[in-house]
């Protein structure tokens, strides 16, 4: 194959491409046709039912967000679950579709390619949601060790600013790259796959891993850091002081502030975990050409990338106290302990305040 030749993509975008079983000639480039696997089948299955666990969650903590009044004190969480939720949908009709294995013609078949077989949907909220989990952290880490700047700077403009670019950014990446590098061919979708050479198929590829995985975690492991650091310093002081009713307040504001740092914190553990087989097995294919990509490695990466947005809601039901609320008031036939609710109704008091 010459450098012009099509090559299937190693980005985390739109494989549509399945176990090469043959080759063919089209407009004097050599295309891999497809062939779908025993595995791939699975593979399929498996991610169908990934998506509806993952949709009927986030849906459920979105519910749970806004029944405990959270989704305006939490904008940039509510955005979150809302990227997750996206696409969690859309991985459900996105691989419901390629088990139908349609063939591909005319304007609708393109169209059917570029958004959806193409998984350009899937990655508006994948993308947008690693983008959103940064702006997370770093918003955290300015109200925590820049206290009195964030709270001047950090208006509710600024943050539905944040959130909407966290859409914004990841809705014009993908596009741009699913319509510059796929095609129909002989009513086949092949996304992400024709790349003017294979420099920059090579510069596109740690382009992505450095943007939205390495300079991810240098973000999470530095926030996160200096943001332990002050908060067992304010631990300490008010431990000095917890004689004084006066700090009662002030000590169960710091509770909250803490809680909802470590449900972060565990989100983008789980992130940096969930996507490192991905990431890990593009740097062995680029180090390795003749490597066959779509192997069982990549299957099973995939699948446990996946995961990362089905399992999320389960860490927001778990540790996230206005929503775990909700949630135990959901189950049948639940006694409410009045002491309890009224705890929590003065917990949600000290988060209007906050």
């Amino acid at each position: 194959m010459t450098e012009e030749s099509s090559t299937v993509s190693h980005l985390p975008v739109a494989m549509t491409t399945n176990e090469v079983d043959s080759t063919q000639t089209t407009d004097g480039k050599t295309m891999t046709s497809s062939s779908p696997s025993s595995l791939e089948f699975y593979f399929t299955w498996a991610v169908v039912v990934i998506g509806v666990v993952g949709t009927a969650t986030n849906a459920l903590i979105l519910y749970a967000l806004v029944a405990s009044k959270q989704h305006k004190k939490h904008v940039l969480i509510v955005n979150q679950n809302a990227l997750d939720l996206f696409s969690s949908s859309f991985l459900v009709v996105t691989y419901s579709l390629k088990l139908c294995n349609l063939r591909l013609t005319g304007v609708s078949g393109y169209w059917l390619c570029m958004t959806l077989l193409g998984e350009n949907l899937i990655y508006w909220g994948i993308n947008g949601s690693i983008i959103n989990l940064a702006i997370i952290t770093i918003d955290r880490y300015l109200k925590v060790v820049h206290d009195s700047w964030s709270k001047r700077w950090l208006r509710p403009w600024v943050i539905y600013s944040a959130a909407a670019f966290a859409w914004f950014a990841g809705i014009v990446y993908n596009t741009a790259l699913v319509f510059a590098t796929s095609r129909v061919v002989d009513g086949v979708c092949y996304a992400a796959v024709f790349y003017k050479s294979n420099v920059d198929q090579l510069f596109s590829t740690i382009w992505y891993m450095l943007s939205f995985y390495v300079v991810i975690l240098i973000i999470f492991i530095f926030c996160y850091w200096r943001i332990l650091i002050i908060i067992r310093h304010q631990a300490s002081v008010m431990a000095s002081h917890s004689t004084h009713e006066s700090n009662t307040y002030q000590t169960h504001s710091h509770q909250i502030q803490t809680n909802v740092i470590k449900t972060m914190i565990l989100v983008s553990v789980f992130f940096a975990v969930s996507w490192m087989p991905t990431h890990a097995y593009y740097v062995q294919y680029m180090m390795n050409p003749n490597m066959t990509f779509l192997d069982s490695r990549y299957y099973i990466s995939m699948f446990i990338a996946f995961l990362y947005s089905c399992v999320n809601p389960f860490i927001y039901a778990t540790k996230f106290d206005p929503v775990k609320k909700i949630l135990k008031d959901l189950i049948p036939c639940k006694k409410v302990d009045p002491v309890n609710r009224l705890r929590l109704l003065e917990l949600d008091q000290d988060l209007t305040r906050t």
